[in-house]
Formats: C-alpha cells, sequence, structure tokens
C-alpha cells in the first residue's frame, strides 16, 4: 500500500498562513523560492493537502502556492452559492497578493482545474502557463448527467448515513487504496459537505472545449487510465493538439498523492517551471 504522509526525509519546510481577501480569510500552504509563483488548486472536496508531497519534491525553483478554495479546507464559506465567475474572482484576489501584477503558473485537478481554466481565459496576461488534471469536453447531454449524479449534498443526518455515503464515493473514487488517505479526504468531504455542490454546480455549467480554444498559454494536459473522466480525455487532447499530454500510470483521482513520483516528473518534465526560473518565459 502506498503511504499518503510525506516521506521521512530532508525536504523544505512548508509554510502555511492565510490571504486576507474582500471576503473572508483564503487558507495557503506555501514554499518559498525564487522566479514566477506556481499556484496549486485542488478538486472537490479535498484541501491543499492533496499537493502538499508534491511540492515538497518538485525541482522548481518559484514559490509554490497550494490554495484552499473558499467552502474547502480552512478558507471562508461564501456567504452565496457562488458561480465559477466567484471562484475566478478569488484565485484572482489571491494572486494578486501572490504575485501583485505578474503572472503566475497554474496547476489544477479536477474542480481546480475548472476554476484555473477560467481564470486563463479571463486572465491571459496573468497566467504563465496551464497544467490540468482530468479535463474533460463534456457535451450538454453529458454536463447534466454527471450535474445530476454528482451535484447533491451528502447532508448530515441523525443516522449518520450520510458518513457512509461520503466513505463510499471516495473508495469509489480510488481513495481507498492508501487508507490514511482516505481518512485524510473523509475529513475534507465532512468539513465541505455544503460547498460540495456549488463547486460542483460550476464545473458542469462549464463549457470546457471552448475555454480550452481559448487558452494562450502553453498547456499540459494530464490523465490517468483509471481517472473517472478519461473515457473523454483523448477527445479532450483532440481540441488542442498543441498541448504537451501526459498520462499516468494510474492514481484515480488522486494521482498527486498515489503516484506522487510520476506526478512531480510531468510538472517538472514539462519545461514551464525551468524556462521562467531561468528568465527565459515560456
Amino acid at each position: 500500500m502506498p503511504d499518503a504522509s510525506p516521506p521521512p526525509d530532508a525536504s523544505p519546510p512548508l509554510v502555511r498562513g492565510y490571504l486576507d481577501l474582500p471576503d473572508g480569510q483564503l487558507h495557503f500552504v506555501r514554499l518559498d523560492g525564487v522566479g514566477a509563483p506556481i499556484v496549486f488548486l485542488h478538486q472537490t472536496a479535498s484541501s491543499s493537502r492533496m499537493w502538499t508531497r508534491v511540492m515538497t519534491h518538485l525541482a522548481a525553483t518559484g514559490p509554490l502556492w497550494a490554495l484552499d478554495t473558499p467552502g474547502f479546507g480552512n478558507s471562508f464559506d461564501p456567504s452565496a452559492d457562488p458561480a465559477m465567475e466567484d471562484y475566478v474572482a478569488w484565485l484572482g484576489q489571491a494572486i494578486d497578493r501572490i504575485a501583485g501584477s505578474d503572472g503566475v503558473h497554474l496547476v489544477g485537478h479536477h474542480t481546480g482545474g475548472s476554476i484555473a481554466l477560467a481564470f486563463a481565459v479571463a486572465f491571459p496576461k496573468r497566467t504563465l502557463s496551464l497544467t490540468l488534471f482530468g479535463p474533460a469536453d463534456l457535451t450538454e447531454d453529458e454536463r447534466a448527467y454527471y450535474a445530476g449524479r454528482l451535484g447533491a449534498p451528502f447532508r448530515p443526518s441523525r443516522s449518520g448515513a450520510y458518513l457512509l455515503k461520503n466513505w463510499e464515493y471516495l473508495r469509489v473514487g480510488g481513495a481507498d487504496r492508501d487508507t490514511q488517505l482516505l481518512h485524510r479526504e473523509m475529513i475534507d468531504m465532512m468539513r465541505g459537505w455544503a460547498s460540495r455542490p456549488h463547486a460542483y454546480g460550476a464545473v458542469w455549467a462549464q463549457d470546457v472545449g471552448a475555454q480550452l480554444r481559448a487558452v494562450a498559454c502553453p498547456l499540459h494536459l494530464i490523465s490517468s487510465p483509471d481517472d473517472m473522466l478519461f473515457d473523454r480525455f483523448a477527445a479532450t487532447c483532440a481540441v488542442r493538439p498543441d498541448a504537451r499530454v501526459t498520462i499516468l500510470s494510474g492514481g484515480a483521482n488522486f494521482a498527486p498523492d498515489l503516484v506522487p513520483d510520476e506526478v512531480v516528473a510531468a510538472l517538472d518534465g514539462s519545461g514551464f517551471y525551468t524556462a521562467a526560473a531561468d528568465g527565459r518565459g515560456v
């Protein structure tokens, strides 16, 4: 069984803190560095913790930031039902505090990828590169299908039945390959139960194909054969034949924890961050 906790080595220390946004405090995990920042965005309903193992082993020299999306992890809870435009606005406010008027590299997993994609289209000059885990160009009918399957909240109940529903959801998604990972993600699911349907609603309303065509920066698309949306990956990549494409050996929807070495190799191998660190741009 793989171990979801960071290995006991001399990895650089992680710094945790908060960015003050107009709507509340956004929690982050950071590794210091020099150069253009790399910003990591998590899937639903996880948190910045899904990226820490990868962050501590990247060769990239720029500052590394993993953010908790509002409504998840240790970030503030939105006061209303957010749409994709709201998530993009919060990300923009965070990037203002991270990089000033400069650009950043974005790495997003599933919902985090959807937010990163929407941001890259809205703010092309702020996005130096875009890396998406599990992107899927879905038809309207397919988006409606997934909205019906994944959009309903697992509301707390006296019987506790919702606990088993969350546990089973994570198990089917592949988290049960590591019990500690399953436990950690279960905690994040419990915390984000109310925000989960809003985040998914924003995702299923998104026209990924149209936005992929509009992306102006270097693009890296990553998935694995056991990812829940892998059957749409080839068609998604065909939308942008110029994109760098990586297919991992596995990891389901939890590749940064289950196959971290492959994820690190894919990110470092893109050349996006080395070029930026060397001052050549991307």
